[in-house]
């Protein structure tokens, strides 16, 4: 599509998109003024869906009214409450049933996974990660080796872009497996890297992988709700996400992951047990030797909180409603037009680092600002965009096809272009 750097084109486009209701089903945050202002954030924390205080408050009206008989009796009873979610789960990231499950943080859950899918040993014990992976990928997969025994230093290969680049090829990866393959017990990796929005290629990296005889997982804290996936055909031994960011389930909201159905009636996997783990039919009886439930199930550990839940079931609606067909359709055309605007700006003290190609990439476009200089970002957020910085020297903005508009990408551009003018 050939676009235009104007307002008059970008309200075209507004008026054009078929998904431009879903804006008002969220709550946009203002200014004192009380003018809207420009939320690039949403891979960082969603916005709330305007339905969200409803859900929450019919738990609590539930709760009120009936003390510990919501367990059963509530309009959605609470016992089975995370049941509720899975279809919307399965859907949104490519799983069948058994699959997927809400549960626990996003970090909680990747060590319960790297128990049952890090395995160790004498010769096979390395975990491949990305040099660059988010902090607490990092923290999580070398406090792993060390529990295990074995030096971080050894054990945690960490694969780079190449010297000058700022992405890492597939072809990089498929040399260092092909190299060291029969050493890694693990690749780790994320669906979509935190910092320069790069997307991996989890059908081929998780092919390449099992070729060697590793186990492999993802971390799609940055993809889940932002790009499709595939991930029971895709064949990844497991996954994990959090829902705060493009999933709209408030800070700190319950995560959720991925095991793979081939797992599912592996009793000889090594995990960290809990009671909601254990089948479901005798979990009260309290007298059994532990009994996982087949499939994701069977990783949970305690009962979830009801609200957190309630609050991924009001998000996960709208994903329901709209699709992610429909939404990567208007983010790759959202942020191809938002990609334009940067690259006519013609300044060489900022670059966008992330893919060009729209299929290696989400809606987060990564802006390498010259020399580091952060006053670009505060002097953004002064004038009401809300970006986020990440250190050494990215602007992070992401045009979130749910809730941003044509018009909001216009504008930010304009506002940058008036920032690097003056």
């Amino acid at each position: 599509m050939l676009f235009e750097n104007n307002l008059p084109f970008a309200l075209k486009l507004d008026e054009e998109d078929e998904l431009k209701s879903y804006r008002s089903a969220f709550h946009i945050p203002r200014s004192e003024s009380g003018e809207e202002i420009l939320y690039f954030c949403g891979n960082s924390l969603g916005l709330q869906p305007r339905k969200t205080i409803n859900y929450i408050v019919q738990e609590l009206t539930d709760w009120a009214n009936l003390g510990v008989e919501g367990h059963f009796h509530a309009k959605n009873p609470w016992m089975p409450y995370h049941e509720l979610l899975t279809p919307s789960l399965m859907q949104l990231v490519g799983a069948e049933e058994n699959e997927v499950v809400a549960m626990n943080t996003l970090s909680v859950n990747l060590h319960l996974m790297m128990v049952s899918f890090y395995q160790p040993t004498s010769s096979r014990y390395k975990i491949l990660i990305e040099s660059d992976a988010f902090p607490s990928d990092l923290y999580a997969v070398e406090s792993q080796a060390k529990f295990h025994g074995f030096n971080p230093n050894d054990a945690i290969l960490k694969i780079k872009p190449r010297l000058g680049e700022e992405l890492i090829r597939e072809e990089d990866i498929a040399e260092l497996l092909e190299k060291e393959g029969s050493k890694i017990a693990l690749v780790f990796l994320g669906g979509v890297n935190y910092y320069t929005g790069q997307v991996f290629n989890i059908r081929t990296i998780t092919q390449m992988a099992h070729e060697q005889g590793c186990k492999v997982g993802f971390d799609l804290a940055h993809a889940a709700g932002n790009i499709p996936l595939n991930l029971h055909d895709d064949g990844p031994d497991f996954a994990a996400w959090c829902s705060y960011k493009y999933l709209n389930g408030g800070p700190g909201c319950l995560a959720a992951c991925f095991v793979h159905n081939r797992h599912a009636h592996n009793e000889e996997l090594k995990r960290f047990a809990g009671w909601w783990g254990h089948n479901k039919e005798t979990r009260f009886n309290m007298r059994h030797d532990f009994d996982p439930i087949a499939g994701a199930e069977g990783w949970q550990l305690s009962n979830p909180p009801i609200y957190s839940l309630a609050a991924m079931k009001a998000s996960l609606s709208i994903f329901d409603e709209v699709g992610m067909i429909n939404l990567r359709r208007k983010s790759e055309k959202l942020t191809g037009y938002f990609e334009y605007l940067l690259d006519d700006i013609a300044d060489n003290r900022i670059r966008v680092i992330t893919p060009s190609n729209p299929d290696q990439r989400g809606c987060q476009l990564s802006i390498q600002v010259l020399n580091a200089d952060k006053t670009l970002h505060k002097t953004l957020t002064e004038m009401g965009v809300i970006t986020d910085w990440r250190e050494p020297d990215v602007i992070r903005a992401a045009p979130v096809p749910l809730y941003n508009s044509f018009e909001d990408v216009f504008k930010f551009v304009e506002l940058l272009r008036k920032i690097l003018s003056t």
